[in-house]
């Protein structure tokens, strides 16, 4: 799947979250206001499964479970009456490797904040992975 143009959609407050996001994952700098104070995180992962409730230990889950900055490639944004759904890739070097994953978040926006974060990732995947990956399956859209 190609990367879309999302700066049409991240007009209003729901859009602007999802950059501020965005701008999280490629920072790690917290932004302001993103999460409710209240804020449910429900990660899945390949083999684990994670909850955390309240912004600060949202927070703490991505810093502890994937400290690492790097860049995000936005596949897909779509707004929702409850707030956006956010497909993406991310890339980033961590201990001389380049490493990759994917996630799926649905984010539901309630009085201007993120008060939910559903969250599926396939789980980092190191060069081995990725090149085996290469190496067995033609991806109809890269």
């Amino acid at each position: 799947m190609t990367a879309v143009d999302t700066r049409p959609v991240l007009a209003g407050r729901p859009g602007d979250l999802a950059g501020q996001f965005v701008h999280w994952l490629e920072t790690g700098e917290r932004p302001a206001g993103m999460l409710a104070s209240n804020v449910f995180l429900d990660l899945s992962l390949p083999h684990w499964r994670l909850q955390a409730e309240g912004d600060d230990a949202a927070f703490r889950v991505r810093e502890e479970q994937h400290p690492f900055v790097g860049t995000v490639r936005v596949e897909r944004l779509d707004l929702t009456a409850h707030g956006f759904l956010i497909q993406f890739e991310e890339r980033w070097l961590d201990d001389d490797q380049h490493w990759y994953c994917r996630e799926l978040i649905h984010a539901v926006v309630a009085d201007g904040s993120i008060s939910e974060l559903i969250v599926y990732c396939t789980g980092d995947w190191d060069e081995a992975v990725q090149a085996r990956h290469r190496a067995q399956v033609r991806l109809l859209r890269p």
